[in-house]
C-alpha cells in the first residue's frame, strides 16, 4: 500500500465511520473521546509551561478537533487552530465546540506536511495520539520547523513507540487492535534523527499511563511504571518534545 492510498483511507474513515462521521450522533463517540480526554488533560498539566507561554497554538492530526476544543476551553485567551487531513473529520469540530461551549479560532483541512500557514507564525504545535499516522515523518518535521517561531515547541503526545528491533512485533499488535485504519509505531532513534536533520532539538518522555487501557494493557503498563529501565527497551507510550533552535 503506497502513501496516497494510506492517506485516502484516513480521509474516508471519517466520512464513513458509523460512530465518527459528520452525520453520526453516536453516544459511543462521546464516551470514547471523554475517556481519551482524561489522558489529554493529564498531558496538558505536565506540559503546562509550554501551553501557558504560547499564544498561537496549532494542532495537527486533530481528527474532530476535540482536543483543541478542550485546550481552548481551558485557555480561552489562546489562539487555537485545529487541522486534519480529512475534511470529514474537521467537519465534526463544531460538535465539540457545542459540547464544550467554546469556539476554535481556525479549522483547517490540510496534511501535516503541507500546512497553509506562514513561516514562523506558530508558538506551539501539538498532536495527540496521531503522529504515528503521518506517514511522511521527515516532511512533517520539516514543515513543523518551517511553521514554528524560533524557540517554538512541537509536542507529539501519547504516541506508541519502540526500538527498531521490536518494530515488527509492535506494528502487528497495533494493527490487530484497529485494522480499519493503517497504524504505525514510531521508532525513537529514527524520529530523533529526522528531527535533528530538520533543525529540531528532541526530548523523549516515557509515559506508561494505565488510563483508558484494556485489562492486559493495564497490567503491562503498570509493570513499566514500576520498572523504569524497561520503558526504553520495550514498546511504550511516549511524548516527543521538539524545539526549534
Amino acid at each position: 500500500m503506497n502513501i496516497l492510498q494510506k492517506e485516502q483511507i484516513e480521509i474516508e474513515f471519517w466520512k464513513n465511520s458509523p460512530v465518527e462521521s459528520p452525520k453520526s450522533e453516536a453516544v459511543e463517540n462521546l464516551v470514547s473521546k471523554f475517556c481519551e480526554a482524561k489522558i489529554f488533560l493529564e498531558k496538558l498539566d505536565y506540559h503546562q509551561h509550554h501551553f501557558r507561554t504560547a499564544q498561537r497554538i496549532l494542532e495537527i492530526g486533530a481528527g474532530q478537533g476535540w482536543a483543541s476544543c478542550f485546550l481552548k476551553r481551558k485557555f480561552p485567551e489562546k489562539y487555537v487552530i485545529a487541522s486534519d487531513i480529512s475534511q470529514y473529520a474537521i467537519a465534526s469540530a463544531s460538535k465539540w465546540e457545542y459540547v464544550l461551549k467554546t469556539t476554535l479560532d481556525e479549522k483547517l483541512q490540510c496534511r501535516a506536511y503541507d500546512i497553509p500557514l506562514a513561516d514562523e507564525s506558530i508558538d506551539l504545535i501539538f498532536c495527540f495520539e496521531s503522529a504515528h499516522h503521518f506517514v511522511k515523518y521527515r516532511k512533517t518535521l520539516e514543515e513543523v520547523h518551517r511553521v514554528l517561531k524560533k524557540g517554538g515547541v512541537c509536542l507529539y503526545l501519547h504516541e506508541p513507540a519502540c526500538k527498531q528491533y521490536l518494530y515488527k512485533l509492535a506494528y502487528a499488535r497495533v494493527n490487530r487492535k484497529r485494522p480499519e485504519v493503517p497504524e504505525d509505531v514510531l521508532i525513537y532513534d529514527k524520529i530523533q534523527q529526522l528531527a535533528e536533520q530538520a533543525g529540531l532539538e528532541t526530548q523523549i518522555r516515557f509515559d506508561p499511563s494505565t488510563l483508558n487501557r484494556g485489562a492486559v494493557e493495564t497490567i503491562y503498563y503498570f509493570l513499566l511504571q514500576k520498572l523504569p529501565p524497561l520503558r526504553s527497551s520495550l514498546p511504550c507510550s511516549v511524548d516527543f518534545l521538539f524545539k526549534k533552535i
